[in-house]
């Protein structure tokens, strides 16, 4: 679960986006419980950036201890942060979900969906069909973007996570990366000639980029499909220990 972003458009003097309060809980401990309280689930990891490691230890380190959580340092970049917690990952898992932290929204029934998939094909992530009109614009010398083009939407899709692999895929993919710098990991898989398959998602499985999208996630929360048990795995669910 990556969290070592730099968060430069939530623009927040106090919090980057992964650990902003959303409904009395940061919100990367929103996306974290959906996947901890599943039984197929035998590893979180969670990277941090190495800058925030003092203050993130501070505000969770009972929650990483409580809900059996590794911790894991990040790099530069995306891809830099995923690399380094699948050499964490343990030997006995067969597929690596990656979802972002800062995507809180989330669905039990998702999960169990993208899971399926994954297991069937190999390689399967979420997506939106893009069905607004897209433009490429040029915003050189610092003035407003022009339009230079009108992109064909046809066939274009909006990714989102989870993103679930194969392990030795995965592993595949990122031996084979070199200096790319992927803004998904399902493109690594991709490069690597593993086929990934699509599965229509859900425009309410939005990721948190801005505060507004914070305050919008907040209503989201309340509009999700509940879970078909009553009840969480998770005892300090409504606890302060999560503020």
């Amino acid at each position: 679960m990556p969290a070592a972003g730099k968060s430069q458009r939530f623009r927040d003097k106090h919090y980057k986006k992964p650990f902003a309060v959303l409904d009395g809980r940061a919100v990367w401990l929103h996306s974290a419980e959906k996947f901890l309280n599943r039984d197929d689930v035998i590893q979180l990891i969670l990277v941090i950036a190495p800058e925030d490691r003092e203050d993130f230890d501070i505000k969770f380190s009972a929650n990483v201890t409580i809900l059996g959580i590794d911790v894991v340092e990040g790099g530069a970049e995306r891809s830099d942060s995923v690399e380094k917690a699948l050499s964490r990952v343990k030997a006995e898992a067969d597929f690596v979900a990656i979802h972002d932290a800062a995507r809180p929204c989330l669905a039990d029934e998702w999960i169990e969906t993208i899971f399926e998939a994954a297991t069937r094909s190999g390689a399967a992530l979420f997506g939106i069909p893009v069905t607004s009109t897209l433009k490429r614009g040029n915003s050189e010398g610092g003035k407003s973007p022009t339009v230079t083009e009108t992109v064909d939407r046809s066939n274009l899709w909006e990714a989102q996570t989870p993103q679930v692999f194969r392990r030795d895929w995965l592993l595949d993919a990122y031996a084979q990366r070199g200096d790319i710098q992927a803004t998904d990991d399902a493109q690594l898989v991709e490069r690597a000639d593993h086929p990934v398959t699509l599965i229509e998602g859900s425009p309410l499985n939005r990721k948190i980029t801005t505060k507004q999208d914070l305050k919008l996630a907040g209503q989201i929360l309340k509009i999700l499909p509940k879970p078909k048990v009553a009840g969480t795995g998770n005892p300090f669910a409504d606890d302060d220990l999560f503020r």
